[in-house]
């Protein structure tokens, strides 16, 4: 809080030894007539084995970065990257470090010069924010995807877009009524990694997933910088200059739909609302695939 054959002409033979300098003269007349014909069938075929290279190239499909939110890690987007795989797209799902706002998006920006050719940038509630800034003057990046995420402004935190409309878990007036903390190496002053407790997890974030699925999700979780909450963005959005789509899950506790549609409207954002929880990626991995692939198709 994310791949001719060439058809051997044959000279005619001359048809007996002293015929007459008539039928010779017929005979080569004959082959200069049949050259040209042999030479535009030469000329298509060429054409045609050069007209699969242009499609191809035509048809390029942009690399898909898969970017995971907060308490997660990368394998939430298993589903997800076995339906695009399966339609034929290069998939790449880095780690989101979750240290900070900041941190996380360079670290990303490194991943992604690492690609060549267009890309469609797809991130994951927390993931919206490394998304955001990352895609920032990145002429590769052409489309960007969030799926239950937040789309943040200059000066918008975690924070604060959790609380603006009612219905989020995570808005309390003491964090740790819902986050446990722990100390990490190297952390600054007053600052802890947080996970979030295993109860408020499952009626949270995994709301309508199986009971055993989503108590191992709880488990697994990654930590978050409780630092990471009060931070913004240091660039300018890159929803301003690139094109973005939104799949708001219409049962999510964690960030509540209705934020989603200010904030997917205010960045022009293509909406897609699905009745899933806030982890819709693996509830209902097929829509939001359709979603990133319809963002691959317009913007290739």
């Amino acid at each position: 809080m994310s791949i001719f054959n060439r058809q051997k002409l044959t000279a005619p033979r001359l048809a007996a030894a002293g015929a007459s300098l008539a039928i010779a003269g017929t005979l080569l007349g004959v082959g200069v007539a049949t050259s040209a014909p042999a030479a535009t069938a030469a000329t298509a075929a060429t054409a045609a084995s050069q007209a699969p290279a242009a499609n191809a190239n035509a048809a390029v499909k942009p690399t898909i970065v898969l970017v995971h939110g907060a308490w997660a890690d990368n394998s939430s987007w298993n589903a997800v990257v076995e339906e695009l795989q399966a339609r034929g797209y290069t998939v790449d799902v880095p780690p989101n470090p979750l240290r900070g706002v900041v941190d996380d998006a360079n670290y990303l920006s490194d991943f992604l010069s690492t690609i060549s050719g267009p890309i469609v940038l797809v991130g994951h509630s927390y993931g919206g924010f490394v998304i955001t800034q990352a895609a920032t003057g990145n002429a590769q990046v052409k489309a960007l995807v969030y799926d239950d995420a937040f789309i943040p402004a200059a000066g918008d935190t975690a924070e604060i877009l959790s609380g603006n409309e009612p219905g989020s878990c995570l808005a309390v007036s003491d964090p740790s009524t819902v986050l446990n903390f722990a100390p990490f190496p190297g952390a600054a002053k007053g600052d802890a990694d947080t996970y979030v407790k295993p109860s408020v997890f499952t009626s949270c974030f995994t709301n309508g997933l199986p009971a055993r699925e989503a108590a191992a999700l709880a488990a697994e979780q990654q930590p978050l910088a409780a630092s990471v909450l009060t931070e913004t963005l240091t660039v300018a959005p890159a929803w301003q200059t690139i094109p973005s789509w939104a799949v708001i899950g219409t049962q999510d506790h964690v960030i509540p739909p209705a934020e989603q549609l200010v904030m997917a409207h205010r960045a022009g954002s293509h909406v897609t609302e699905i009745n899933a929880p806030h982890l819709s990626m693996i509830s209902d991995p097929r829509a939001v695939t359709q979603v990133i692939i319809a963002a691959a198709r317009a913007t290739s």
